[in-house]
């Protein structure tokens, strides 16, 4: 019963400490999950490479989507926006809070649109600003019985350079090109004027002024994200990061899944 009892009692401490408030004891408890998972790997082998194992098997996890869900995947080559109308955002967290707080700052609501993706719906709501000629995207995700929301701003060089801030939680599940400058902030960071602080403090480390940006169209903004699929999508067929899998669509190559497999584990690292 000795083995048994240390075990649970790990166990309990580790979900105590993942229902705290702070991120740095969250983090607590799922090193004391890696702790129970050791314990009782040890116990069962009778050795420290037993416990060592029962720690290492947690990142091997994914593959089991990876290897049921994700290598069955077909996705459209040709995936095209299409207008629907906006889903309640009382659903989405800090969504609400996000629109106003857009419109307070003077970006102007261009339009609504949508696409789905193997089951994840995308929702987007599109803002613009024309003096700083900045886009501000509202992404409403539904997958499964998960929901959340994101917030992208983006600005565009003269010579196409894409320099983009986001809160998007996850990892990219595709590779981007050069040209696309990132600055992810944390996905704990709601306010959209920390965003926009944020994304102004990127431009500036960039070397870039409003002069300096392309004056984009807010009736081609659809038009603009349908162009920067595609051009992952090539970008990612010539990386050999998705293959072709006939009748217009593609799928993740071997490759590919090692990749996702990668972006699994930054997520489990920075999200536990």
């Amino acid at each position: 019963m000795r083995p048994c009892l240390i075990v649970l009692g790990i166990l309990l401490i580790a979900f105590a400490l993942r229902t705290a408030r702070r991120a740095w004891v969250r983090k607590l408890g799922a090193i004391a999950f890696l702790g129970a998972s050791y314990t009782l790997f040890y116990f069962l082998i009778g050795a420290w490479w037993g416990g060592v194992l029962g720690v290492v098997l947690w990142f091997f996890l994914p593959w089991f989507e990876l290897l049921t869900r994700v290598k069955r995947m077909k996705l459209p080559m040709d995936n095209r926006l299409r207008y629907r109308s906006a889903p309640n955002p009382a659903f989405f967290p800090n969504a609400q809070e996000t629109v106003e707080t857009m419109e307070r700052e003077h970006f102007e609501h261009t339009s609504d649109c949508a696409w789905e993706w193997s089951g994840m719906k995308q929702h987007y709501r599109l803002f613009f600003h024309a003096d700083s000629k900045t886009v501000a995207t509202l992404c409403l995700c539904e997958q499964s019985d998960v929901v959340f929301s994101f917030v992208s701003i983006t600005s565009i060089t003269q010579e196409g350079v894409l320099l983009r801030t986001t809160n998007y939680p996850f990892a990219p599940t595709l590779k981007y090109p050069k040209k696309f400058r990132w600055n992810h902030v944390p996905c704990t960071r709601h306010c959209f004027r920390q965003i926009l602080n944020s994304h102004h403090d990127h431009l500036r480390k960039c070397g870039l002024v409003s002069d300096q940006l392309l004056a984009i169209d807010p009736d081609h903004l659809e038009e603009m994200i349908e162009e920067e699929m595609q051009e992952m999508i090539e970008h990612n067929l010539d990386h050999g990061i998705i293959e072709f899998a006939g009748d217009g669509y593609f799928s993740y190559s071997t490759k590919g899944l090692f990749y996702l497999w990668g972006q699994f584990l930054k997520d489990m690292v920075r999200l536990c």
